[in-house]
């Protein structure tokens, strides 16, 4: 299925992917041709390059380098400069938690495919991060990444002794998982429920020392004017709406309509004058998301039945069947068999 609304993240998403490309053995050059990208895209960090080919270039690197960390590397080159404007805004705020709540509000003008949630748990509060393109491919080398960048800031703002509780990746673990363990100096947990971070809600209520008021003036300024030139579709609003609701239940346009503060049938009727309805979105979103739980992580059927809003596990078997024409069971063991073939195992 075609939509209209392609996502884009800035090219300083890439910032250190030729030097550590290199370093690791892999043509640079030939792998951005590959995914659809130039070197000339990365000279200038604001431009805007495809989702779906930034992802595909950091999978292929990943797979072509041996390198199952090959995401987190990158996070580890990111400096908190890539962020341009909005460090200035972040710093300026009197909390981390208020730095982390207007990061949420413009980080649709850094990467209009990742999904950030800040949820408060009695003393803990969680990150969490979905990404949402349209397409069914693995966003393990992505998703370390957006992860890796999420704590990086976080330490930014809070200092080098910080900490996070632990940090969660819905895809199976690596082979090796010390290198992730020293990147988060906490537990890392993998087959999870969510992608994110898991922090005391404590910490984030430390007082930020403030950095220019003037500077982050214009700034945010700025930032607003950019956000406010965006233009969203109803599509891709409703997707992003149908993938953060999804895990905590059905999903109904009801729902979506009270979010965004609308009757359910402006929903409808948006949806229709672009010749699409919210059912064929939810299954599109449906679809995305179980074929990377499935593809990426181990998670029992039954857990990955109610992180995709059904009632029961027998209701998702059905589904998926009737969607993709075979068994969850028999498609896993299919994907397991492929990649064993790419990447040369016996």
């Amino acid at each position: 299925m075609d939509y209209p609304y392609v996502p884009v993240v800035r090219s300083a998403s890439l910032a250190g992917y030729l030097d550590l490309a290199s370093s690791v053995g892999l043509d640079a050059r030939a792998m951005l041709r590959r995914a659809g990208l130039s070197t000339r895209s990365l000279e200038d960090p604001d431009t805007p390059l495809s989702a779906v080919a930034v992802r595909a270039l950091l999978e292929e690197s990943a797979l072509a380098s041996g390198l199952e960390d090959f995401g987190l590397r990158m996070a580890s080159r990111r400096q908190f400069a890539s962020l341009g404007p909005i460090s200035l805004v972040l710093k300026d705020e009197p909390t981390a938690r208020a730095a982390l709540d207007t990061l949420c509000r413009y980080l649709r003008l850094l990467n209009a495919s990742l999904l950030t949630r800040v949820e408060e748990h009695g003393e803990l509060l969680v990150i969490r991060e979905e990404m949402l393109v349209a397409q069914s491919a693995s966003t393990r080398q992505s998703m370390e990444l957006a992860v890796g960048v999420m704590y990086r800031i976080l330490r930014e703002l809070l200092g080098a002794s910080w900490k996070p509780v632990r940090v969660c990746f819905i895809h199976r673990p690596p082979s090796d998982s010390k290198a992730h363990k020293a990147f988060f100096g906490a537990s890392v947990e993998f087959n999870s429920e969510f992608n994110g971070i898991v922090c005391n809600a404590a910490d984030l209520q430390a007082p930020l020392p403030g950095n220019n008021p003037e500077m982050a003036r214009f700034a945010r300024q700025y930032l607003d004017r950019a956000l406010s030139g965006q233009h969203q579709s109803t599509q891709a609003t409703v997707r992003q709406l149908i993938a953060a609701l999804l895990p905590g239940g059905r999903c109904t346009s009801q729902q979506v309509a009270q979010h965004l503060g609308v009757d359910r049938r402006t929903i409808h009727r948006h949806l229709a004058s672009d010749g699409e309805s919210f059912a064929t979105l939810l299954q599109a979103v449906r679809s995305e998301l179980v074929m990377r739980q499935v593809k990426d992580s181990d998670l029992p059927l039954a857990e990955v039945a109610q992180l995709l809003g059904f009632s029961a596990p027998a209701a998702f078997s059905h589904w998926f069947r009737s969607t993709f024409g075979c068994s969850v069971t028999h498609w896993r063991r299919q994907e397991k068999a492929k990649a064993a073939i790419l990447q040369g195992q016996p």
